[in-house]
């Protein structure tokens, strides 16, 4: 019996369990202490009735002790958080060692639950009140985190302006105030490449890469189907897409007939570029390249370890190349984001809720963060760490961050440029290319009041 009762009172101490897909971990709670008091009381009873047991203080005395730890006058605190599936383990480990850290001052139970992380934005504001304590975004949400009431501003601005590169705090303050902790520097798209077939003087150009793929009959590969790597053709042209005040419309010149490189010039370049035999418009490079077919391609951090594998000692990342438009080398930019730790303001641990956040978004857990998720840290004392420089792609995507731009986009601008990145990709010359081009700008910029 008293090995059974030291088993039950080990898996409540521990108290991982699943609560439908989450995952809880801390000390057990002050009702779950009781019922085991409780059933403690009732076994030993039991017990002495069926050996004989002699004192009749025996069971007060332990269930008085129990009551003592119970009634001890340490802080009972439960937090709810956020967080993508891919996370899991890494937050488990975090977590766990908050709680061991401050197991002296409270008695701390964290639930983790699963949030895909452009899913938060919507659920976070559609129940603030039942929404988690401490959560996982993206700064791409943050401004309608913020006007919705679901965020709150982080404690200790100064310190997070220190330890965070300029850019990850620039991305995550809304109106001069600091609302969320940053946690990684590293949600843009840069190239990959095979060195078997590219030297360093090579993936500089893409009209060279795409005549070494063409003539090796392999292929560049890249996403014409998304705006989201489309942007990367106009992003140092001087050219301008971007969220007007509103929060919702767009403004867009990618059209103009004004500008030193004007709209028909980034058209008539992708239409060459999409003619190339060399090139290939795909989401499914990895594929391309386990197949051999593919030697190049522009993608994220999240294909590293699939495309390392696969290349091996041939392995190469860079920043992405430049390309040929109006008699111009223009250098290809992208779409940069960060992601952040929020806290919601309406917490009943809202002070507990900051100092997870901010101990997840501290140097040591960025560099936990990159052991075990690969993702490149916005902390600067973690982003110089010996195995961090050595990590190519994360050093290709902190470079191609120069080149680069806040994704700030309202709804209309996705569908518009999906159709006409497929066309250009396809090749397939238009009689009235700018006609193309101004009713794609009218779209995007279209008002979103019906």
């Amino acid at each position: 019996m008293a090995a059974f009762l030291l088993c039950l009172w080990s898996n409540l101490t521990w108290n991982e369990k699943e609560r439908g897909k989450g995952l809880s971990w801390g000390s057990p709670s002050k009702n779950m202490k009781k019922r085991f008091i409780a059933f403690f009381s009732v076994m030993m009873l039991i017990g002495c009735s069926a050996v004989g047991c002699a004192g009749k203080d025996t069971v007060p005395k332990n269930q008085e002790q129990k009551a003592e730890k119970v009634q001890s006058g340490k802080e009972e605190v439960h937090l709810k958080i956020w967080a993508g599936e891919e996370d899991k383990e890494y937050i488990a480990v975090v977590t766990q060692n908050f709680i061991t850290e401050h197991e002296k001052e409270a008695k701390i139970t964290i639930d983790w639950s699963p949030m895909i992380e452009g899913q938060c934005r919507p659920e976070m504001l559609g129940d603030i009140l039942n929404a988690p304590d401490v959560y996982t975004t993206t700064d791409g949400d943050i401004q309608a985190i913020v006007a919705g009431g679901a965020a709150d501003p982080v404690v200790n601005p100064d310190e997070i302006k220190k330890n965070n590169m300029e850019a990850s705090v620039d991305a995550v303050t809304v109106n001069n105030t600091i609302y969320g902790y940053p946690i990684t520097a590293d949600n843009g798209y840069f190239l990959y490449y095979n060195k078997k077939y590219f030297n360093e003087s090579d993936i500089k150009s893409l009209d060279k890469m795409l005549d070494i793929a063409a003539k090796k009959k392999k292929k560049f590969a890249m996403d014409w189907t998304s705006g989201w790597y489309l942007y990367s053709f106009y992003g140092q042209t001087g050219l301008k897409v971007g969220l007007n005040k509103d929060g919702v419309t767009n403004f867009c010149d990618w059209n103009s007939k004004k500008n030193d490189i004007k709209g028909i010039d980034v058209a008539e370049a992708l239409l060459k570029i999409g003619r190339n035999p060399g090139f290939l418009n795909t989401t499914e490079w990895i594929d391309g390249i386990r197949k051999g077919k593919v030697i190049a391609c522009v993608s994220g951090v999240w294909d590293e370890s699939a495309i390392k594998e696969m290349m091996g000692k041939d392995y190469g990342a860079a920043i992405l190349p430049s390309y040929t438009c109006a008699g111009k080398q223009v250098q290809m930019s992208c779409f940069f984001g960060y992601k952040m730790i929020g806290v919601n303001p309406y917490s009943e641990y809202k002070e507990w809720a900051h100092k997870l956040a901010n101990y997840i978004s501290g140097e040591e857990n960025q560099k936990l963060r990159f052991q075990m998720r690969g993702q490149g840290p916005s902390n600067i004392n973690a982003a110089q760490s010996p195995e961090i420089e050595q990590a190519q792609a994360v050093q290709a995507v902190l470079a191609q961050s120069e080149y680069s731009q806040l994704q700030r986009l309202g709804g209309n601008y996705w569908t518009p440029t999906t159709e006409f990145g497929t066309t250009m990709a396809s090749g397939k010359a238009q009689k009235d290319l700018q006609g193309m081009l101004d009713r794609m700008v009218k779209r995007i910029t279209a008002s979103t009041i019906q």
